[in-house]
């Protein structure tokens, strides 16, 4: 193979999150019993984790997300696409995104890919930002 190692291992990653998604879009078609109500406290994920769908309205980690100085604000939407404000320039990124446990990955809609690591509920660590919840 004559490509470099790092297109082979973003190929590798992009797959892997095509997997995830696509799991996580067939267990959102799966009919919920009757005892479940839909809403993530409901749901089996373990204690300390969200559910990895950011598809159900009640996603934890969906809502706005902005830097402490407010010069980046990224909003994480319900259907998992996200929408990043950098310097006062709206949609300045957009694209999907997959969270798992406490850590999201994104695609932007150019192919680029980045992560990021939920530490709290509030926090979210993301290419080398601390980002914080907006309420």
């Amino acid at each position: 193979m004559t490509g470099s190692p790092w297109k082979a291992l973003t190929m590798i990653r992009r797959l892997l999150l095509l997997f995830v998604t696509v799991g996580v879009l067939s267990a959102c078609d799966r009919p919920s019993s009757p005892a479940s109500s839909g809403h993530p406290a409901s749901s089996p994920a373990s204690p300390g984790h969200p559910p990895s769908s950011p598809a159900s309205s009640g996603h934890p980690y969906v809502g706005m997300w902005v830097t402490a100085d407010g010069r980046i604000r990224q909003e994480l939407l319900p259907d998992g696409r996200y929408e990043e404000e950098r310097n006062g320039r709206k949609r300045a990124y957009t694209g999907g995104y997959t969270v798992t446990g406490d850590h999201i990955d994104y695609v932007d809609d150019t192919g680029f890919t980045a992560d990021g690591t939920f530490v709290s509920p509030d926090v979210l660590h993301h290419g080398g930002m601390v980002m914080h919840r907006e309420r």
